[in-house]
């Protein structure tokens, strides 16, 4: 019996390891953030306000990413044809994750190239992935057609907000300020053998298997399409247009510009208002 089952085993693992050389994949993920808002009623139209503040950030924060991958390398980004519009208005929203790009991973040589636009400035970050420390277990719930098993693990990240004040008031001279707050979260991912590729969307990868599901309490990234060797010929190629740096270079540059932004907004007028929006990292 020992003899059978190892057979087996050889063949499953056989089977899947021409599948991962030769296919090629799709996968549409879309994504959802909670934000904490809080409003002084005094200075902005209340509840009804409110409501239409979230109803327009929800869109921002409610994006559809497509991943496309092979054995080795993929790149993550943005379906551009169901981006939602610039936010107007006079609202500031402060996230780590910072402007909008493609990230590249190459899984061979454990290594990605994050392409962001970033006020206004394109960015080439490169360097290493970071091994995630995933805690398997032998939970299972099916996404689509694919049953997936459940992994873990727990990490810090920093939370940061911004709150403006109304200048209307002659008595309220305080300023606009930025906090930062750190706490640890663990995430959950569910990822599924059927597709043996140890990837899946923004950073997530190290599984056996393709990530399907994330959620980290604040962001959900959930696939809701997956298409396997489509018939025209996927390209993968690495973002080359833009300043290079490494991740630590990229997250001090982000620094300097937050403080330069907090300068920038202890100069505004009347527009301000007593809006503070958290956004987790």
């Amino acid at each position: 019996m020992d003899a059978i089952f190892r057979l087996v085993l050889f063949i499953l693992c056989s089977t899947f390891s021409l599948f991962a050389q030769d296919f090629q994949g799709l996968a549409t993920y879309k994504t959802q953030r909670k934000l904490e808002l809080k409003i002084d009623s005094t200075q902005v139209g209340g509840g009804e306000m409110q409501k239409q503040i979230m109803a327009m950030l929800k869109k921002q924060f409610q994006k559809t990413y497509i991943l496309t991958f092979d054995k080795n390398t993929s790149i993550y980004k943005e379906d551009e044809a169901l981006a939602p519009p610039s936010a107007g208005g006079s609202i500031m929203v402060i996230s780590s994750m910072g402007g909008s790009g493609a990230l590249y991973k190459d899984l061979k040589l454990q290594s990605f190239t994050n392409q962001k636009e970033t006020f206004g400035k394109q960015f080439i970050i490169k360097d290493s992935l970071q091994p995630i420390d995933w805690e398997l277990h032998s939970d299972t719930k099916n996404i689509g057609n694919y049953t997936c098993y459940k992994a873990t693990f727990t990490k810090e990240i920093e939370e940061m907000s911004m709150m403006t004040f109304s200048s209307d008031d002659e008595q309220n001279d305080e300023e606009p300020t930025t906090s930062t707050e750190t706490k640890t979260i663990t995430v959950t991912a569910w990822y599924t053998p059927q597709i043996p590729v140890s990837n899946g969307p923004e950073s997530y990868q190290g599984l056996p298997g393709l990530v399907l599901e994330v959620n980290d309490g604040d962001l959900t990234i959930l696939c809701s399409k997956i298409t396997i060797n489509p018939k025209k010929q996927i390209e993968i190629s690495e973002p080359k247009k833009g300043k290079q740096v490494t991740q630590k270079e990229y997250d001090k540059i982000m620094e300097n510009k937050m403080e330069e932004m907090n300068e920038q907004y202890r100069g505004r007028g009347s527009d301000d208002k007593g809006i503070e929006i958290r956004v987790g990292g």
